[in-house]
């Protein structure tokens, strides 16, 4: 009987272990440890950013770097942050969390990232920043955002959580914004189970982070607080794995490359839109494969994938517009205007196995089922 193929399996084949059995012996297991302080400080160096913070995981990450860029600038509450609706809840839920407003953008058809064009008419006197989020392996398009932060004096967020080692015209994805954020969760290209990181060159941003995400302790009267944080402190078992994975990122980066190329070959003939596989910035690096099943496909992506489970295959549905997500129309947070691209994208679109782990065989399997569907 085959193997259910799931849409990721990490790989672990570097210096995990060595590294988690250093930890182990030297009693070295929780927030302080060599393996942290190298890991913020040869990964913010490879983005081309003076500092690096590590924290809990990715949407922690968000939260603190929101927080931070709001007590440096005194925002007030309900000021406005552009965010696009094609995104994990993560990034509108930072915004929120920190009584802050998201404003939704539709995303592109071709790159699934934020439409650029949609950006300007959304912007108003409250407006206090871009959240740019880099989708499934190619990068948002950065110049016109970089146009439009010049000319309102916004601030650039740049959540890199899917993009690690990503360039944009040769400039590293994480290295753009006035803070940046990543995950190191499982399916990432750095896959330390959980796990995020803060980058900025803005040396009073890196002090904020550190303090809210250590429940604001000061350093001569540790237990005299004058915020409320969070305790969203990595561990130094995490890094220890984030810095093995960061050893092979460029290769981990070719075997995905590598993967997107097989997969496109492989499935050129199927009625449905595939990953572009560059554009004039960048290529694709495939952090997950997506599949956009064409209008004249006689079913949506939710019986694709229920047929594809029944055959041994993993997939993930695209994510859900954030302006039609039930707690932000709940909480009055969405206008509900109709965002063609991103709905038509979760009800047409979904991602197949893509981990870093999956062999040709496993792609082979996965492409006849594909190809079953049709």
């Amino acid at each position: 009987m085959n193997r259910f193929i799931p849409v990721n399996e990490p790989l672990l084949n570097g210096n995990e272990k060595k590294y988690l059995n250093e930890c182990i012996d030297t009693g070295w297991i929780s927030s302080e440890g060599r393996f942290i302080k190298k890991l913020e400080e040869d990964f913010s160096t490879y983005c081309h950013q003076k500092y690096g913070i590590t924290v809990a995981n990715g949407s922690v990450a968000l939260d603190v770097a929101v927080r931070a860029l709001k007590e440096k600038h005194n925002w007030q509450d309900n000021d406005e942050i552009i965010v696009p609706t094609f995104t994990l809840i993560s990034s509108a839920q930072s915004v929120i969390y920190n009584k802050l407003k998201p404003i939704f953008v539709d995303c592109e058809s071709v790159t699934w990232n934020m439409d650029t064009s949609k950006i300007e008419p959304a912007i108003t006197t409250r407006t206090k920043a871009i959240m740019v989020v880099h989708i499934y392996g190619l990068p948002t398009d950065m110049q016109p955002i970089f146009d439009l932060a010049k000319k309102y004096d916004l601030k650039i967020i740049e959540d890199s959580a899917q993009a690690h080692g990503q360039t944009y015209f040769n400039k590293k994805c994480g290295g753009m914004g006035d803070i940046s954020t990543f995950s190191f969760y499982a399916n990432k290209h750095i896959a330390a189970g959980e796990g995020g990181m803060i980058l900025t060159s803005d040396k009073d941003l890196f002090e904020k982070c550190n303090y809210f995400k250590n429940l604001c302790f000061q350093p001569e009267q540790r237990y005299v607080h004058n915020d409320l944080g969070w305790n969203f402190r990595m561990s130094n078992i995490q890094a220890a794995v984030g810095v093995a994975q960061f050893e092979r990122l460029e290769q981990s980066i070719k075997i995905k490359k590598q993967m997107g190329k097989k997969y496109r070959e492989l499935l050129s003939q199927i009625p449905a839109q595939l990953p572009m596989p560059k554009m004039d910035y960048a290529e694709n690096h495939y952090w997950v494969f997506g599949i956009v099943l064409n209008d004249d496909v006689k079913f949506n992506a939710q019986v694709a994938r229920e047929k594809l489970q029944q055959n041994g295959v993993g997939t993930r549905p695209f994510f859900y517009p954030m302006h039609q997500q039930p707690v932000l129309i709940r909480l009055k947070l969405s206008d509900k205007e109709y965002r063609p691209v991103s709905e038509r994208l979760y009800d047409r679109g979904f991602y197949i196995p893509s981990g870093l782990g999956l062999d040709d065989e496993q792609i082979e399997k996965v492409v006849k089922e594909i190809r079953r569907l049709f």
